[in-house]
């Protein structure tokens, strides 16, 4: 009995509390409810779209307060048209208009072909913007034929119901160039959105044409 009332002592500090190296799949079992654990940084499923052909994919409800980050993933996304590009706006009235949201970004990438040419880095002064309406691009010039070509990545917006401070973004996404022989176009983006009224709204579209195919899921990031 010595030997396991010191073996179990030993999961414990000298304050009594439980150390997180005692609890694992051995240590628990047959629980049937838990109740008032938060589990910080934890990713929590707000709403998931698929594209079929369609003009556009808009995130109208569920951007709140409720968490403190936000993150899209973008699976697939394969365009209608030849070389559109995968862009997104803002909105401050649930979706009504994106035309009016104030985005300052920037713009850099990564290239590489396919028969190893263009291995360059790149800051893009033409695909950034600066308190413009306009839709900030994330994926470029992409290709639209149906051989294994789409984009993916991942967007994240940080304290969109924060009327206080700028709300900033982070986007990166690997994109099937358009033209041959055939690039990774790997894009970063960044910036802000600056308005007296929190987001809570977002839309995303290609430059010209539908989304063809595609998945577009959002997470609320839980804090610690």
């Amino acid at each position: 009995m010595g030997a396991i009332t010191r073996a179990a002592a030993n999961n414990f500090t000298t304050g009594g509390v439980i150390l997180p190296a005692a609890i694992n799949d051995a240590s628990v079992a047959s629980i049937t409810d838990l109740e008032n654990i938060t589990v910080g940084g934890g990713l929590n499923v707000v709403q998931s779209q698929t594209a079929s052909s369609s003009a556009s994919i808009s995130f109208t409800t569920g951007i709140n307060s409720t968490y403190p980050v936000y993150k899209f993933e973008f699976i697939n996304i394969h365009p209608q048209s030849e070389a559109s590009n995968f862009e997104f706006q803002f909105s401050t009235n649930g979706g009504s208009s994106y035309a009016t949201a104030n985005l300052t970004t920037n713009f850099f990438r990564a290239v590489h072909g396919e028969d190893d040419s263009s291995g360059t880095v790149t800051y893009e002064t033409d695909k950034d913007l600066a308190s413009s309406s306009s839709y900030q691009r994330i994926g470029h010039a992409m290709a639209a034929d149906n051989a294994n070509r789409s984009f993916s990545g991942t967007m994240y917006l940080f304290s969109p119901s924060n009327t206080t401070y700028v709300t900033h973004f982070l986007a990166r996404g690997l994109a099937n160039y358009s033209y041959p022989p055939g690039y990774a176009w790997d894009s970063w983006v960044g910036g802000w959105f600056k308005a007296s009224a929190a987001v809570n709204a977002v839309q995303f579209r290609q430059s010209s044409g539908n989304i063809d195919d595609g998945i577009i899921t959002l997470y609320g990031i839980s804090g610690s």
